[in-house]
This record gives C-alpha cells, structure tokens and sequence, in this order.
C-alpha cells in the first residue's frame, strides 16, 4: 500500500504544472491617418444683390469631418480641390475648423489641391465644420445650376 501511495504521489507531480507560465507578445501600431466627410452640403445660390454692390454671397456649414492622425507632432496637413475650376467670376470656398493645435485657412477652391488645414498633431476628433462661400461678380452674369466634387485629401506636410 505504501508502494501504491508513493507512486501516485509520485506519479501526480509528475503531471502538476508549474505555478507560472509566460509568452511574448509582438504588437505595433502603425500609422494611421484618415479623413471623412459627413455627406454633402446643400446647394448654394445667390439670389440678391445690394444695388450698386456684387452679388450677396451664401454660405452653408450643415456639414462636418472627422479626423484621425497618429504620425507626430505637425505631420500632417489637409488640401481640398475641385474637380474642375469655377466659371470665370464665381468663387467657391472652404474653411475647416480645424482640429485641436492646427490651423485651418479659407481658401478659394480650384482644381490645384489648396491646404485649408495644416500643423495636424496626433489626434482624433470629430464633427469638424465644413463652411462653403459662394460668390460672384456681377460681370459673371447669369450661371446655370451645375456641380463640383471636392477632394479633401489628409497628406504629409
């Protein structure tokens, strides 16, 4: 019976695992930076005018971005551009609020990327407003209704 007691016993500790055990995790965050769009504005017409003035320009900030960006300190920028320039006379453009500890510009848009926010920190924020002008001189007289796209692209500084 000893002999039996001694053997499980011994056969038990055997089989026990130890009270600790480690693995090495691998991890990297790698670069991230994003920009999107809450969807688009509605259409802008100008429909007054003072007499003896220019068109009254219009304006809409009905819509928003979010941005995300973990590459450093004043690494990134955001540039916007049309898809085609605006008709001789009419102005269309955009100012960004800009996220925390960058700096946004109005800028009138054309189809040559224009940076309307630079000195992006390592952020994430959302519900930017987006504030489109339209304007026009007088002597771009009459336009019809027409669209532009407009492409916000987040890249280096």
């Amino acid at each position: 019976t000893l002999a039996v007691a001694i053997g499980l016993a011994f056969s038990a500790n055997s089989w026990a695992a130890d009270d600790t055990a480690t693995q090495t995790v691998g991890y990297e965050v790698q670069e991230i930076a994003l920009i999107e769009v809450s969807g688009s504005p509605g259409a802008l017409t100008i429909t007054a005018a003072e007499p003896g003035a220019a068109p009254t320009p219009v304006s809409d900030n009905s819509t928003t971005y979010d941005v995300t960006n973990n590459a450093g300190t004043d690494s990134k920028m955001i540039t916007a551009a049309i898809n085609s320039d605006m008709p001789t006379g009419v102005t269309l453009e955009v100012e960004l609020v800009a996220p925390t500890g960058a700096t946004a510009t109005k800028q009138a848009l054309s189809s040559n990327p224009a940076n309307v926010v630079t000195g992006i920190d390592n952020v994430s924020e959302t519900a930017k407003t987006i504030t489109y002008t339209l304007s026009a001189t007088a002597a771009a007289g009459k336009v019809d209704s027409a669209n532009k796209t407009v492409t916000f692209t987040i890249t280096n500084s």
